[in-house]
């Protein structure tokens, strides 16, 4: 089968996955209708709305508050579900809502195979790769949860023939002062085994020397990791790079001049990576700082400047390597590629409950944004605002100024390795609509 033919394939194949989402979805509206009456029908819509409002109110609440009224909120958040549950038993009209949910459940399967991105268009081209002769490593034993030492990383780059620089401290140790010596020794490769932060001040060495980087999943989260397709299972697979590997091209973030892998996050979440008590209790310190940061009690008042655009007064921006998929709340699972040349930005502004409600349904235009920009400027009412920079608390003079570099890193990768998996598409009837009758 040639090319063409392959395409012709995979365009009806989308065409029919997309007419049956449109058969589905006008089956899960009809359902309710047929066994429970037009008038049913509107009482079984009215109160799931009414649950769902009460319930995301009540979570917005149990945000936005503190004390007896946070838990009360929880509470009807709880208690809500049940109660519509509970309506929909007594009328004896479960099932009918069970299928009608079944129904939509597969419309939306449906959707989903047909506005899905091709997996070629979402994986990044490979090059070939000359041997390192003198790899040099930097790894981190204290980096999820102590990696290096479990995975026995040092001494499988060592018989690779690696030379391995531990991170023992004591105190901080400049990284990115130990690549450039590393470099002037005559370092032809620079490797990280750490969290992502670390993995971009040495990524930034290496693009500034033209050298291939290899990135070793030895964080906690490893998101970087996770959208070059590595083994974050396994870190010591990283290293077969050494032996087969194949270079990718992809971007560099910066925030005035400090690189970033992942992302620059300003506002909620910057303002929660900030306090000191953020790494020994994630849970409470979000918890804690939810409320003034929720409804602007504190906190810098920020305009984002994004290309020709501006987004006044958002509660969090998110600037990113390249843009995260958008089939979530927030854009935040995943990266298809990292060398499209653009920074990917969402805002997001909360201030009441009918706005958060809004924002569930993806329908409140000012309360999120989701785009692309080469460049990103964050202004403050303050001098100096905190910014979190692949999960590291920083202090920046305002205006704060995000760029990207496009394919200033060579990311070395090994032959066999798991590979990116596809992000959700984004829910678009209209284009869904054109998939499925094409003009």
């Amino acid at each position: 089968m040639n090319g063409s033919d392959s395409t012709d394939f995979s365009d009806r194949g989308r065409r029919w996955w997309a007419r049956g989402a449109f058969a589905l979805a006008v089956a899960a509206a009809a359902v309710p209708v047929l066994f429970a009456g037009v008038l049913g029908a509107v009482a079984l819509l009215v109160v799931e709305i009414g649950g769902v409002v009460v319930t995301v109110a009540s979570l917005y609440w149990f945000l936005a508050r503190r004390g007896v009224l946070r838990w009360i909120s929880l509470g009807v958040a709880i208690v809500t579900p049940v109660i519509v549950l509970a309506v929909f038993v007594r009328a004896h009209l479960l099932w009918v809502v069970l299928l009608a949910y079944l129904l939509a459940l597969a419309a939306g399967v449906c959707a989903r195979a047909a506005l899905r991105t091709h997996r070629a268009e979402a994986t990044m081209p490979e090059y070939p790769a000359s041997p390192a002769q003198h790899p040099f490593m930097i790894m981190n034993p204290h980096s999820g949860g102590g990696k290096v030492a479990k995975f026995d990383l040092k001494r499988k780059a060592e018989a690779l023939g690696a030379d391995v620089v531990l991170l023992e401290g004591p105190g901080n140790i400049d990284v990115a002062a130990l690549a450039r010596q590393a470099v002037e020794q005559g370092a032809d490769l620079l490797g990280v085994a750490g969290g992502d932060g670390t993995q971009a001040l040495v990524a930034a060495v290496a693009a500034e020397h033209d050298l291939p980087f290899l990135v070793i999943s030895a964080g906690t989260r490893n998101h970087f990791a996770m959208d070059l397709g590595l083994d974050r299972s396994d870190p010591a697979r990283s290293l077969d790079a050494l032996r087969d590997g194949v270079e990718l091209r992809v971007d560099l973030g910066a925030v005035d001049g400090r690189p970033f892998v992942n992302n620059a996050s300003f506002g909620v979440y910057a303002e929660i990576v900030s306090s000191p008590a953020y790494r020994d209790d994630k849970a409470a310190t979000v918890l804690k700082l939810l409320p003034d940061l929720l409804t602007g009690h504190s906190g810098p008042r920020l305009v984002a400047h994004i290309g020709a655009n501006a987004v006044e007064e958002p509660q969090a921006v998110l600037v990113s390597n390249n843009s995260y998929g958008t089939s979530d709340l927030a854009g935040l699972s995943r990266r298809d590629r990292l060398d499209r040349g653009v920074l990917g930005v969402v805002t997001l502004s909360v201030s009441n409950t009918r706005e958060a409600v809004d924002l569930l349904r993806l329908n409140n235009v000012r309360g999120l944004t989701q785009t692309t920009a080469r460049e990103v400027i964050v202004e403050a009412d303050t001098p100096e605002i905190p910014v979190g920079v692949d999960g590291e608390s920083l202090l920046l003079r305002t205006p704060v100024r995000c760029t990207v570099h496009p394919g200033a890193l060579r990311v070395l990768v090994p032959r066999d390795r798991p590979g990116v998996r596809v992000a959700a598409p984004v829910f678009d009837w209209v284009r869904l609509w054109r998939t499925a009758f094409p003009s």
